[in-house]
C-alpha cells in the first residue's frame, strides 16, 4: 500500500449517493499485459459481446449517480463502464498495457466505471468533490479538453481535477515512467454498500498483483 496516500470526499450532499473506492499499489513499470490477462479478457469480451450489458438497472444506476451534480452522462459523454460494454459488442474492445486491462477487465465484469490513475500527480491524497462550472482538463493526445462542470472527479490535494468516471485526464493517466497506481471504483450507493465495494477493491488489488506483479496491493477506503 502506498501509506502516505489519503482519501477523503467533500460534504456536499449532491455526492450521497456515489461511493467511491481507492486501491493503491506499486508496479516495477508499465508493461504489455500477459498471457493470462490476455486470455482472461478476451473471453469475457466475447461473453459480452452478445450480452445487454451492464443491465439496464445498474445503468440507470451509475447514470443517476452522475447526473447528482448537473452532468449530463450521454452521447460521448456516457460511463466509461458503458463505452467499454459497447466496444465489445461492436468487436474494438481496447488493449492498453497490463495496468489499464486489469482496470478495463474489472469494469466488463461488474459494469462500474473505474479510473486508474499515476498516484505521484494526486500529491498527499485524493479529492473526490463535484466540480464547479467553467472547469476542464485535456483528456486525450489531441488535446482535447472535457466540460467537468457537475461532474463528480477525483482530484489531487490541491484541487485539480484528474479523473472521473467517463474519461480521465492526460495528466493522470499513467506514463512510461508510472510506478504508484491508484485505482478508484466508482459505484451507487444502494446497488452497492461500502462492504460490497471493497470487496470489488480487493479483486482489483489481486489482479494488480497477479497480472502486473504489484507489490503492496489493497484497498485503502471506500468514502
Amino acid at each position: 500500500m502506498i501509506e502516505t496516500l489519503t482519501i477523503r470526499k467533500d460534504d456536499d450532499p449532491r455526492l450521497a449517493g456515489a461511493l467511491v473506492c481507492m486501491v493503491t499499489a506499486t508496479v516495477d513499470a508499465v508493461a504489455p499485459s500477459p498471457a493470462g490477462l490476455a486470455t482472461e479478457l478476451a473471453g469475457l469480451v466475447a461473453r459480452r459481446s452478445g450480452e445487454d450489458f451492464p443491465s439496464p438497472a445498474l445503468k440507470d444506476a451509475v447514470r443517476a449517480m452522475l447526473r447528482s451534480g448537473g452532468f449530463k452522462p450521454a452521447g460521448r459523454q456516457k460511463p466509461a463502464s458503458e463505452y467499454l460494454a459497447q466496444a465489445a459488442r461492436e468487436g474494438r474492445f481496447p488493449a492498453i498495457n497490463a495496468p489499464v486491462d486489469c482496470n478495463n477487465l474489472l469494469s466488463l465484469e461488474t459494469g462500474l466505471p473505474i479510473s486508474l490513475l499515476d498516484a505521484d500527480e494526486l500529491g498527499s491524497g485524493a479529492v473526490i468533490r463535484i466540480c464547479a462550472a467553467g472547469e476542464g482538463y485535456v483528456f486525450n493526445a489531441s488535446g482535447q479538453e472535457m466540460d467537468l462542470s457537475g461532474l463528480l472527479c477525483v482530484c489531487a490535494a490541491d484541487g485539480t481535477p484528474l479523473g472521473n468516471p467517463v474519461k480521465d485526464s492526460m495528466r493522470g493517466k499513467l506514463k512510461d515512467g508510472t510506478k504508484r497506481l491508484a485505482g478508484f471504483i466508482f459505484a451507487p450507493l444502494g446497488p452497492y454498500s461500502p462492504v460490497s465495494l471493497a470487496k470489488l477493491g480487493e479483486r482489483f488489488a489481486s489482479l494488480l498483483v497477479g497480472y502486473c506483479g504489484a507489490s503492496s496491493a489493497a484497498v485503502v477506503r471506500v468514502v
